[in-house]
């Protein structure tokens, strides 16, 4: 008797079967950011993220962080949850990424960060992942 195949999953069924179509609806802008003037707007936007982006933080092992807003770029944290940096690497990893049409690509991970996974069936386990420092700033309690 031989196997049933199953037919190919779509890109979205295949998002939400690994529990990434809930990010589909954030967006580069926030709820309350207003665009009066949508060009005007989003370069002032954009200005910001750039300006968040390359504002240094003096970061190191044991410092308790979270992202910048609006510079999340992977699953856990989620924005105001904190992380706790493993390790600062003295040379940055860059994502094997190949294709540079992939927002990875050539990203400097210098930062070993360890999180909580927040839910599905490892919810609680303790993971380290590689991320750019410059997404990231101290956690206060303020933010939760």
């Amino acid at each position: 008797m031989t196997a049933k195949k199953s037919p190919p999953l779509s890109s979205r069924e295949l998002l939400a079967k690994i529990g990434l179509d809930d990010l589909a609806h954030e967006t580069l802008l926030f709820d309350d950011e207003a665009l009066d003037s949508p060009l005007d707007d989003l370069a002032a936007a954009l200005r910001d993220r750039f300006d968040s982006l390359t504002q240094a933080t003096r970061l190191q092992a044991g410092d308790v962080v979270t992202w910048k807003p609006g510079l999340r770029n992977r699953r856990w944290p989620n924005y105001g949850k904190p992380a706790i940096i493993v390790e600062v690497l003295d040379t940055p990893l860059y994502d094997a990424e190949k294709d540079s049409g992939n927002p990875y690509f050539r990203e400097p991970l210098d930062i070993a960060l360890g999180v909580f996974i927040e839910d599905g069936p490892h919810r609680g386990d303790f993971m380290v992942w590689h991320v750019d420092s410059r997404r990231l700033q101290t956690w206060t309690s303020e933010e939760l």
